[in-house]
């Protein structure tokens, strides 16, 4: 719903902000197809109709969450969860914008199941992650900045045999009353006892359309970029 946002950007989802000619969303559905990605499934809540009409020619699947308002990415997670189909699976947030070196190096790793973190962001971080080895140690919005060795971009892979791994899980979390975290949570969950990678994506540019501020960055590298109004 993007409430600390939304008043800059006419209350619209995150992922629908104007990008420079096009909408985020639409954005990281055409960068996903043309990086080979078959499937692609969008969950939707908050004004729904909107993002749909958005997407009603990229051929794509959507989840509906009614309860986005009192649930978390979890939530809609559990109501995708029948586009869970046990093949390699890329799960990523909504709001966040990514350019396409990021996805290259996500498909072309083979660290499963693995998170990317960006260790230049540090004192700015918001999700900090503390990783050893390129495995995940601790995490958390607390941790202090001496503990953190990079930020959370709200992007995974798993492998085929881990969805199953994850989809369970996220299930048993759900009927567990545990509906108020994030998606990535599960792999948090996991992570006691299995280990979850991550990749360091330093030096590409990112961003999470979470204040004003992130969406100026977004604007800014486009434009630097050539790639306004494309």
């Amino acid at each position: 719903m993007g409430t600390r946002i939304s008043r800059f950007i006419d209350e619209c989802p995150k992922c629908m902000v104007d990008i420079g000619g096009t909408s985020l969303i639409k954005y990281t559905v055409r960068l996903l197809r043309q990086k080979g990605v078959g499937e692609i499934t969008v969950a939707v809540g908050y004004k729904a109709d909107m993002i749909k009409d958005e997407l009603k020619d990229e051929d794509v699947s959507f989840a509906f969450n009614p309860f986005y308002d009192v649930t978390n990415g979890i939530a809609s997670m559990w109501f995708a969860k029948d586009h869970l189909t046990y093949e390699e699976t890329i799960i990523m947030s909504g709001d966040v914008y990514v350019e396409p070196e990021i996805i290259d190096k996500l498909i072309k790793t083979t660290d499963d199941p693995v998170l990317l973190a960006d260790s230049s962001r540090i004192i700015e971080a918001d999700y900090r992650y503390n990783y050893e080895n390129g495995v995940l140690k601790k995490f958390g919005k607390d941790l202090s900045i001496a503990d953190t060795t990079g930020e959370c971009l709200g992007i995974a892979k798993l492998g085929k045999d881990f969805v199953k791994v994850y989809k369970d899980h996220m299930i048993e979390m759900i009927n567990g009353q545990i509906h108020s975290v994030w998606w990535e949570s599960v792999l948090y969950d996991l992570s006691s006892t299995t280990d979850i990678y991550i990749n360091d994506i330093a030096g590409c540019f990112w961003a999470e359309v979470d204040y004003v501020e992130d969406y100026k960055r977004i604007l800014a590298h486009r434009k630097e970029k050539g790639m306004l109004n494309i």
